[in-house]
């Protein structure tokens, strides 16, 4: 079956947050795609829709089902139906295992720059944020691993939160630099808590690691947050798991989850995920292409036309790291700028920690004409 991702959608007025915006701006910050979702997907909510009656939901063997076999078929992790726990979104999940697993006071260590909405998750409840930045050598990043077992060492550190793929810079963290990871959290009785929502969007031909199929260390000391609603454009819909293989963290994580009341599923949630891990990996596989198009064709603007932007390579997600430090060191006045005067709506990068304040991100999950229409606008506001 083709899909048609070259269609530009109209979503001004539509209540949307990322087009919540002046009639000439090109939103392309927050995390969500100018896609409609997989047709198997709309079918299934169309299908709840027309039963008519909308009342409490169940979490039926399917939802289980669904997410087991995706995950064996998909990236080889067998993960048995006890380990999950249903969950209204990765965020909530994150905000509750924070304040049920740490107390007040306590470092909570992120590695940075990183998706900015663990920095609220961390502080709005009352701990600590612990950075632990990635090295970047003018190319790539990795992790100074020496700097991350002194901050996990410290007896006030008490969980890990692990971005895997790694939201912004695009990084799939490879199978060695996990299990030293969960080597080094298991020895200081660090839990780690690893957001996996962007994994099913990694370019064709790559693949990412879970981090609890490592080693025993890693699944017996690990909170896996998973989700379909970032790879199928499903954020409104509220629907995610969590994967605890140890049962006395998953007691904690269910409790947790139960006190805050984010433990239970609207109407659409259940089917819209069972939908699209039993039936979207056709066009999943179709999405991915295109956005791997949509990264190339970026990488030869900048190339041709502003090679003073450095495009960090890119292995997943949809969210491009660009690095303007050959002639911007803090990019907050250039973001506004560029909103100003192109319309051009971007994430400047000091909202990801210090170590991106020359950085800014992009979101090309849209059209390959919205797509060259806010690059247009990007070489516009920095020739000006």
């Amino acid at each position: 079956m083709t899909y048609n991702f070259d269609t530009p959608p109209s979503r001004l007025g539509t209540g949307s947050l990322k087009w919540d915006v002046k009639e000439n701006e090109l939103p392309m910050w927050v995390a969500d795609m100018d896609f409609e979702t997989a047709p198997e997907i709309l079918d299934a909510l169309k299908k709840r829709l027309e039963h008519g009656i909308f009342g409490y939901s169940v979490v039926p063997d399917e939802w289980y089902g669904a997410i087991q076999d995706w995950w064996q078929k998909r990236h080889g992790f067998e993960i048995q139906k006890d380990w999950l726990i249903f969950s209204a979104g990765v965020v909530p999940t994150l905000s509750s295992v924070v304040r049920k697993l740490t107390t007040p006071g306590e470092n909570v260590l992120i590695q940075t720059p990183v998706y900015n909405i663990f920095f609220n998750s961390i502080l709005n409840n009352g701990r600590n944020v612990l950075e632990s930045p990635l090295v970047y050598d003018g190319n790539c990043y990795s992790i100074d691993f020496e700097d991350l077992e002194e901050k996990l060492a410290r007896p006030q550190t008490t969980m890990m939160i692990l971005c895997n793929p790694h939201n912004p810079v695009g990084k799939i963290w490879d199978r060695e630099t996990l299990r030293r990871i969960g080597h080094l959290a298991a020895l200081h009785h660090v839990i780690v808590v690893s957001d996996e929502i962007h994994c099913d969007l990694t370019d064709p031909g790559r693949e990412y690691v879970p981090f609890a199929s490592v080693s025993e260390e890693c699944r017996d000391n690990s909170i896996t947050c998973l989700a379909p609603t970032k790879a199928f454009n499903l954020a409104g819909i509220q629907t995610s798991a969590v994967c605890v293989p140890d049962s006395f963290l998953r007691h904690k994580v269910n409790r947790g989850l139960n006190t805050d009341e984010v433990a239970e599923p609207n109407v659409f949630a259940i089917p819209a995920a069972i939908a699209a891990f039993s039936e979207g990996g056709p066009w999943l596989d179709s999405l991915r292409s295109y956005l791997y198009e949509n990264k190339q064709a970026v990488a030869a603007f900048l190339s041709e036309h502003l090679p003073e932007i450095r495009l960090v390579p890119s292995e997943a997600t949809y969210l491009l790291w660009l690095d303007c430090g050959q002639f911007c060191k803090d990019t907050t006045d250039l973001q506004k700028y560029l909103r100003e005067e192109t319309g051009l709506y971007v994430s400047e990068g000091a909202q990801y920690g210090q170590a991106g304040k020359s950085f800014l991100r992009l979101n090309i999950a849209c059209p390959r004409s919205t797509l060259m229409d806010g690059l247009a606008r990007l070489l516009t506001g920095i020739k000006k």
